[in-house]
């Protein structure tokens, strides 16, 4: 008897490892900012992702997108990768904490749950709303307990560049559900990537260049960021994207900015408030309310 993979027990597992992995990204890109011109920096994260991708994609002797696959994958890459991390990277390298920057990209399941219908044709029910709208007032709570809503020192610039990021991850997973949905998993993921190194090194290159600091704190989150985020759960995000409905796997990452405030709490002492405490008890409310509907399980099918 041939056994399937991923396993189902693992499949099953896939929305709450990718929540785990993705609510350290605010911490590894804090870390990486602090010490490297942003774009600089995402130049070589998505140079060094996209040569493991396409190792890890000739090793194991999967398929190769088609031309015009590769062409939907540059799109989500352009979207997903260079605009998004670009617009947080950027942001926090001005100056706009991390907490406020989570909570501005945080509104991108509620703008998903808002377009999932007359873009997606996704039918959004009641029980889902009520949990976007739970999960969005939680992240308010969370991060607003936390004191973080009074700093009032960002510039103009950082919140415009979390305002871009926001609409970047949301465009690009609203085409990704509606144009990906046959990227051959591995080959079209490191074509994402190398689209999105080809445009922020030229981006680098336009604006003379950009200083890299190689001290500890960088290659740690360096070698984090590409290693877990832009391999592990890039990959677990591709594949929820194309099992489950745009709404379902977008209320996850309400999840995101509490446990990053959670990890915090771990790696610095942060307490929570009970605000905070309250708010995270909403975010997992609106999760399991959003989770909740008539779709199919995920296929157990090959990438």
């Amino acid at each position: 008897m041939t056994r399937k993979f991923p396993p189902a027990a693992f499949l099953s597992a896939a929305p709450l490892l990718f929540v785990l992995l993705w609510s350290t990204g605010f911490l590894g890109t804090k870390g990486a900012a602090r010490n490297a011109d942003p774009f600089a920096y995402l130049t070589v994260r998505f140079a060094l992702a996209a040569l493991l991708m396409l190792a890890l994609t000739a090793a194991l002797r999967a398929p190769w997108p088609t031309r015009a696959q590769a062409g939907r994958a540059g799109v989500t890459g352009l979207l997903l990768h260079a605009g998004y991390l670009g617009g947080v990277t950027t942001a926090i390298w001005l100056g706009l904490p991390a907490g406020i920057t989570s909570v501005l990209v945080g509104v991108q399941p509620l703008l998903t749950g808002l377009l999932s219908w007359p873009v997606l044709g996704e039918r959004v029910t009641r029980a889902q709303w009520a949990g976007l709208l739970l999960g969005f007032v939680g992240v308010l709570l969370v991060v607003g307990g936390q004191g973080v809503g009074s700093q009032t020192g960002a510039s103009r610039p950082a919140l415009l560049a979390a305002a871009f990021a926001l609409i970047c991850t949301t465009a690009g997973t609203l085409y990704q559900r509606r144009a990906g949905g046959d990227m051959p998993l591995l080959g079209g993921t490191a074509a994402q990537y190398v689209v999105s190194a080809a445009a922020l090194g030229t981006v680098t290159l336009a604006r003379g260049g950009g200083v890299i600091h190689w001290d500890a704190e960088f290659i740690v989150s360096l070698t984090w960021l590409v290693l877990v985020l832009s391999v592990g759960a890039i990959l677990l995000l591709m594949r929820l994207l194309r099992d489950l409905p745009a709404a379902r796997v977008n209320s996850l990452f309400y999840l995101v900015p509490p446990l990053a405030v959670l990890e915090s709490w771990a790696l610095y002492g942060e307490r929570l408030s009970p605000l905070s405490l309250g708010g995270l008890l909403l975010c997992v409310t609106g999760v399991a309310l959003a989770a909740r509907q008539p779709t199919a399980p995920f296929r157990q099918d090959g990438p």
